[in-house]
Formats: structure tokens, C-alpha cells, sequence
């Protein structure tokens, strides 16, 4: 049995009035997660907290700075080629706008509305917290 890599990665659950920010991942090498919707975040580096990778990855990602609120939870969710353990963080946008520098799209939808996307599995998970 193959050893596959295991990351820890963190997700802003990006909230503004009734409305969550929902992003389109680029294409990738992965068919699974290619062009799929998500939350925006990503992988924390040895070393880092959670908090602190959140607000770096927001800021590479969007050129944008948040305020990270209270942890919404985590789930552990096995890809064909990795594995992941997602920690999902309700935030709240800072002041200007976002820049899209990593995604394809970015959307605004009500709680009703999320199930709509053809999420990454990981996040999908993260539909339920909510």
C-alpha cells in the first residue's frame, strides 16, 4: 500500500451579510478538484498556526486581508492521490476589494444557494457546518 501525502489546510468561510464568498479553483492536475468550487485558503507550512496560515494564503491568493473568527470545525477527507485535513474559519472580509490572482471565479451565494456548485469533495463536507 502506497504512502500518500497528508496536508493540513485551512478555509475562510468568507461571510458578508447573508452571503458566503465561494471560489473557482484553476485547472489542475487533479481531475477532482480541477475547476471545482471551494472556500478560499490553503495548505498551513510547518511551523505556522492555522490563524496565521489563513491570513497569508487570503493575502496571496486575493491581495486581501481578513479577520479570522471562530473555528466553524474540521473534516478529514481522503483524495485519490493525498489526503487532507481541513479546518474551516467563519471571517470577515477587510476593507477594499479582493483581487482574483489564483481562481477562475468568484461568487456570492446564500446558504441555500452553496449546494448548487460542483464543490471539491473536502468542501462540500464544510456544507453541512454551516
Amino acid at each position: 500500500m502506497e504512502n500518500k501525502k497528508h496536508y493540513k489546510v485551512v478555509a475562510a468561510v468568507i461571510k458578508d451579510k447573508n452571503k458566503y464568498l465561494c471560489m473557482q479553483r484553476c485547472r489542475s492536475e487533479y481531475e477532482y478538484t480541477s475547476e471545482h468550487w471551494e472556500f478560499p485558503g490553503g495548505k498551513v507550512e510547518e511551523g505556522e498556526t492555522e490563524h496565521h496560515a489563513l491570513l497569508r494564503e487570503i493575502r496571496e491568493e486575493m491581495d486581501w486581508d481578513i479577520y479570522v473568527g471562530h473555528c466553524i470545525g474540521s473534516i478529514t477527507h481522503e483524495y485519490p492521490d493525498f489526503s487532507i485535513t481541513l479546518t474551516a474559519y467563519l471571517c470577515k472580509g477587510g476593507d477594499g476589494d479582493f483581487k482574483m490572482l489564483k481562481h477562475l471565479d468568484c461568487k456570492w451565494l446564500t446558504l441555500e444557494e452553496l449546494p448548487s456548485l460542483k464543490w471539491t469533495e473536502g468542501d462540500r463536507k464544510l456544507l453541512t457546518m454551516l
